[in-house]
């Protein structure tokens, strides 16, 4: 293989890596039978999975946020007072917390871990951050 081959082939990868990278695959929140909309979030060492959720304005929505990581603890983050937003729960190591609002008007909104350690980055600053999409 030419080298130039090589580095073609190389830079395509980092550049195909850092657009899927980029944008997170959307999950539109499903509702369920009792009318509430409702997913499941893997909480782990720096990202939230999925990090990018779309709902229901005035639909409640229940967020289910399991902790994948033994050691650190995080928490999840959402301010938005103008759209009956307003939460910060706690999540343990390892264990699985509940999260429920109902928003009350369409936009988008960043979610985040902001735990730090000491002098170090938050997680947010590292990327653990994410985003509600509230529809109509």
């Amino acid at each position: 293989m030419k080298p130039r081959v090589f580095w073609t082939g190389a830079a395509f990868c980092l550049l195909a890596a850092h657009a899927w990278a980029a944008e997170p695959q959307a999950v539109r929140v499903p509702v369920g039978p009792d009318g509430v909309q409702r997913v499941e979030i893997a909480v782990d060492s720096y990202s939230f999975t999925p990090s990018l959720l779309i709902a229901r304005e005035n639909v409640p929505v229940e967020l289910v946020l399991k902790s994948v990581s033994w050691i650190v603890p995080h928490n999840f983050v959402l301010r938005a007072p103008d759209a009956a937003l307003d939460i910060e729960q706690e999540i343990p190591p390892g264990e699985t917390t509940t999260v429920r609002f109902t928003p009350s008007r369409t936009g988008e909104f960043k979610f985040a871990c902001t735990k730090r350690l000491l002098f170090f980055s938050s997680h947010e600053e590292r990327g653990m951050a994410g985003r509600l999409e509230v529809v109509k």
